[in-house]
């Protein structure tokens, strides 16, 4: 998930004021502008100290008034106590001169990361996979301004969740972040972002909004071929994100995680329209990623194609116009539950399956080892079978992935039915 047209985020900030203000304007045009939080919705959150008048006697129309303000309060103490473990991460790749016929590293994107545990050897920290998909190398960008090596551990394309290490000394006494329950966050409460928009020059921006949904659908797509791999509930706020927010935190009031910010609606007459992934979900995630070196979901073992997507001559002789096509089955307990190629699967445990990203979203609610129901049609005729559902490891989408196994079939990392390409 990403920014802009695209939702892809790989631009460095530039080095020359003058094209600051250039891509800003650019930003305003094509409606990814700042967002003003309501002054008077973080005050009653205590998150801004009311501002009032002096005592010191009448004040008259005109009048210049001294204003007390304490700024030790709400929005400063949360800032205070997440910064430092919020860091600039640097996505390197190979670039190739035409003339020389060689090649060299040179950063091509930048995003954020935030460190959320440490032991005695490695400070661990997790951003989006979107921001070091494809890297040659990656590294992170301390507030000294000095940068450090990073290893990618893990990276999880259908939530855009990765997790990165260094060494623990890069965060001497930096405490790692804590992580809210995302389950217990309401609309309207404050909302903090604090990231590197448009590169290291603006590193350690914070902005700040509010809550403005707590649960919305939004698609998850891969950064190189723009498929939509999967719908993801994600929280909804107005703090202004950018592009290089991507893997940064949003931050409650009380200094807490409730989201890894990954995605905003860049479109005309759109701002204010920032998404992140709940904390909930990034836990889960990570953990698995820090340990395992990847993320366990659900599969079917199979290699399918959204009937849509087809063209109309190879639809199969069926009474709908969607669903998803099987081309082939993979997985020997999903041949014994019955499915077969060219089968058309238009339901999953009651739901309507339209598209792959339905199928994906919703086999993604059930767990290695459930046996669902399927509705599908084979030719006119429609069928239920029950399928035991298997599992699938994701895979680095760095530039040298390692090699991690999968138990629905081809390795694939974007096919989570365990198959080979489909859509």
């Amino acid at each position: 998930m990403g920014f802009y047209k695209g939702r892809k985020e790989r631009h460095a900030g530039p080095s020359n004021s003058v094209k600051w203000v250039a891509v800003v304007v650019l930003s305003a045009l094509v409606g990814s502008g700042a967002t003003i939080a309501a002054e008077s919705g973080l005050t009653q959150h205590g998150s801004l100290p009311a501002v009032a008048a002096s005592t010191g006697g009448t004040t008259n129309p005109g009048d210049v008034s001294n204003v007390s303000v304490n700024v030790s309060d709400g929005v400063t103490k949360a800032v205070q106590r997440v910064e430092p473990a919020v860091v600039g991460i640097e996505n390197y790749t190979q670039v190739s001169n035409y003339f020389s016929q060689q090649s060299k590293l040179e950063p091509t994107g930048v995003g954020t990361g935030v460190m959320f545990y440490k032991d005695n050897k490695n400070a661990y920290l997790v951003t989006n996979n979107h921001v070091v998909e494809g890297a040659a190398k990656v590294d992170i960008v301390l507030k000294s301004g000095k940068h450090v090596d990073a290893t990618v551990v893990g990276t999880d394309p259908f939530t855009d969740l990765a997790v990165v290490k260094v060494p623990v000394n890069s965060f001497k006494g930096v405490d790692p972040i804590t992580f809210a329950n995302s389950d217990n966050i309401q609309p309207g409460e404050p909302a903090i972002a604090i990231g590197t928009p448009m590169g290291l020059d603006f590193a350690d921006t914070v902005t700040s909004g509010i809550v403005s949904a707590k649960s919305r659908v939004m698609p998850v797509q891969d950064e190189q071929s723009q498929q939509t791999l999967d719908y993801q509930t994600v929280i909804q706020t107005d703090a202004a994100i950018n592009p290089g927010n991507s893997g940064g935190p949003l931050v409650n009031i009380n200094g807490d995680v409730i989201g890894i910010n990954s995605s905003k609606i860049v479109a005309p007459n759109f701002e204010g329209m920032g998404f992140a992934i709940p904390a909930n979900e990034v836990q889960t995630v990570a953990k698995q990623l820090m340990t395992t070196g990847h993320a366990q979901h659900p599969a079917l073992g199979i290699q399918a194609y959204s009937l849509s997507s087809l063209p109309q001559q190879m639809w199969p002789n069926v009474p709908v116009d969607y669903g998803v096509w099987i081309k082939a089955v993979t997985s020997n307990e999903t041949k014994q539950g019955g499915l077969q190629a060219n089968d058309v699967i238009v339901g999953l445990n009651g739901k309507t399956i339209k598209t792959i990203a339905d199928l994906r979203t919703y086999l993604f609610q059930t767990k290695p080892g459930d046996t669902v129901t399927l509705k599908i049609y084979r030719g006119q005729k429609a069928m239920t079978l029950k399928v035991k559902v298997g599992s699938m490891d994701t895979q680095l989408t760095t530039a040298q992935p390692q090699n991690q196994s999968n138990s629905g079939g081809s390795g694939d990392p974007l096919n989570p039915f365990g198959g080979g390409l489909f859509q």
